[in-house]
């Protein structure tokens, strides 16, 4: 599964605009992605608004650019 992340970039091995991310999967009952950032480690980030938990940034969005046959993650970010 693919996202692309939308919003302001933020850390420097964390989100940056316009990149696309392989998800290795939807977790914690659809509320968090977790996502190969910019750091190549896998982290959680949220479905709704990934954003550094110190809201040092507003954060973003995603965009589902490849998604598995169950329609996983355009489930978890538009629910």
């Amino acid at each position: 599964m693919k996202v692309k992340y939308v919003g302001k970039t933020f850390g420097a091995c964390s989100l940056t605009d316009g990149i696309i991310y392989d998800c290795l999967g939807v977790e914690c009952d659809g509320m968090a992605l977790r996502i190969v950032d910019d750091s190549d480690e896998d982290y959680l980030y949220s479905t709704k608004n990934p954003a550094p938990l110190d809201r040092s940034s507003p954060g973003g969005r995603w965009e589902v650019i490849e998604d598995d046959a169950a329609g996983s993650l355009t489930k978890a970010i538009n629910s």
